[in-house]
């Protein structure tokens, strides 16, 4: 089968496209012919060697895709021909790929494979983020840092369908307009944000941060009584500290979301946050917005170009 494959850590422009033994499924695995693949930041990090997964070199890049079964066990509930999109951590770039049963999701019919290679990994995060770790409810304001990215739309469509109002930082004019489109109330520039946000609101409600670095104390300040921020990550690169005095003071929360850790240890619960997902699909309230598809032979620039942070939601390889 053709794959892309990391076979040095010299960055997404090394990835090497070639032919590789066919994948198979082992126990408890459901094998899938792989019709499209979300690109994310862990895949960018995995290239450099700076994730905290460090898989054995070489390995097939890719950790969320989409598909139709070949193979399932008897028991899994799956079939042959069933549409499907799962998580994988790597393997995801390739012309099969598999994944454990618990990794793999049915798809509603009227989400084709493009937009379900985008769900896995930002989409049940932040089903999970918004809606256990920060117990949003319909109402309230959520501030989103790095709004225009797989994450910042992922927030903004949840949230909007789960009746919140939804504030989003961006970099430029141009990604101010395009997280409009996606379903954002407002939109405020990064530099001075802090300022613009008082002015719409007196305070938000919750705070969705995968960026990090020096963006996070001002988050904080834009918090209102009660407030939640929400740790995701950190693309800026620097990992921010808290003094907690402002959070004694100002009564409010600073609280991590990590996904891959939690679901680890309790079987069952990706399938129950993908049955909340479900319904915002069937509605179309959650339609990921792609801004690119390569084919497989160009995987490495489309890694590449996550690297930029100027890509609009989110970027495919078909296969």
């Amino acid at each position: 089968m053709r794959a892309a494959q990391v076979t040095r850590t010299d960055g997404p422009k090394a990835l090497e496209i070639g032919t590789v033994p066919d994948r198979t499924a082992g126990p408890g695995e459901v094998l899938i012919e792989v019709e499209a693949a979300g690109v994310n930041f862990p895949d960018v990090l995995l290239t450099q060697d700076k994730y905290q997964y460090k898989p054995e070199i070489p390995f097939v890049l890719g950790g969320e895709l989409a598909g139709v079964v070949r193979e399932a066990p008897a028991d899994s509930g799956f079939a042959p021909g069933d549409r499907v999109a799962a998580s994988t951590t790597v393997g995801g770039f390739a012309e099969l790929a598999a994944a454990p049963v618990e990794n793999v999701f049915r798809l509603p019919e009227r989400v084709g494979f493009a937009a379900a290679a985008c769900l896995p990994m930002n989409y049940l995060t932040m089903v999970f983020g918004l809606g256990v770790r920060g117990q949003l409810r319909e109402g309230e304001t959520v501030l989103v840092q790095g709004a225009a990215g797989g994450i910042g739309t992922a927030t903004i469509q949840l949230a909007k369908a789960m009746g919140a109002r939804v504030i989003s930082v961006v970099s430029t004019p141009e990604k101010a307009e395009f997280v409009k489109s996606v379903g954002s109330d407002e939109a405020v520039l990064a530099e001075g944000f802090k300022d613009a946000v008082k002015e719409l609101t007196g305070g938000v409600d919750l705070v969705v941060d995968p960026v990090g670095g020096d963006r996070f104390t001002d988050s904080l300040r834009s918090l209102g009584p009660l407030g939640r921020l929400l740790v995701i990550g950190f693309t800026a690169g620097d990992i921010p500290t808290v003094k907690v005095n402002r959070l004694l003071l100002n009564n409010i929360d600073v609280r991590g979301v990590g996904w891959g850790a939690f679901v680890a240890k309790r079987p069952g619960f990706q399938q129950e946050m993908w049955e909340k997902l479900v319904p915002y699909l069937e509605s179309g309230q959650v339609d990921p917005p792609i801004a690119a598809t390569y084919a497989l032979e160009d995987a490495g620039e489309a890694v590449a170009r996550l690297d930029t942070r100027q890509v609009l939601g989110k970027v495919v390889i078909e296969p």
